[in-house]
């Protein structure tokens, strides 16, 4: 059995961007409405392309392909709402995806399958950085509203590790242009 990394294609905000995102959670207190546990700041993100545990054998390969991929351009996205994937138990807040950001999820997918030999979900993308955890689900919560949006210049884009019980590692960035 070879050794993989397990590894997704994020977007990864910078520090103001994961303080507006935290501060907007505390404001309506997403954690006591719903309970659960909350993903720690350091690792708040928006992952584009989850990849799953990938062969180390493959990585160079990976990255090389993924340096190729045709960049979008820079966008935002608006993050401007809660919500919640009630089988996950997730909570997140979310955004209406944006051409550019759906071409860049279908360049890395490419990029998934040709070059780490990743089978992908065929399921539609849906902008999120997830906030809590293993949320109670148990009779219909109400999410409560968010306030001001919270906007994100995408500037770039990462390849990212997760290692258990450690922060999540971005290994490698790309800008969008």
């Amino acid at each position: 059995m070879s050794a993989t990394r397990r590894l997704f294609f994020a977007l990864w905000p910078d520090a103001e961007l994961r303080t507006a995102i935290v501060d907007r959670t505390e404001a309506v207190d997403l954690h006591d409405v719903l309970g659960g546990r909350r993903v720690p700041a350091h690792n708040l993100h928006l992952t584009l392309v989850f990849l799953g545990n990938v062969p180390v054998e493959r990585f160079d390969s990976l990255v090389d392909a993924a340096g190729r991929v045709r960049r979008p351009g820079r966008f935002s996205l608006r993050l401007d709402r809660f919500g919640m994937f009630a089988r996950a138990r997730v909570a997140w807040l979310g955004a209406e995806p944006v051409p550019q950001a759906e071409r860049l999820v279908r360049e890395l997918g490419g990029v998934a399958g040709s070059a780490a030999g990743v089978t992908l979900e065929p399921r539609a993308w849906r902008p999120h950085v997830t906030l809590l955890r293993r949320i109670d689900v148990g009779p219909v919560r109400r999410i409560p509203a968010l306030g001001p949006p919270v906007d994100w210049p995408v500037r770039d884009f990462a390849l990212v590790e997760s290692i258990p019980c450690r922060p999540y590692q971005v290994l490698r960035t790309w800008p969008v242009e």
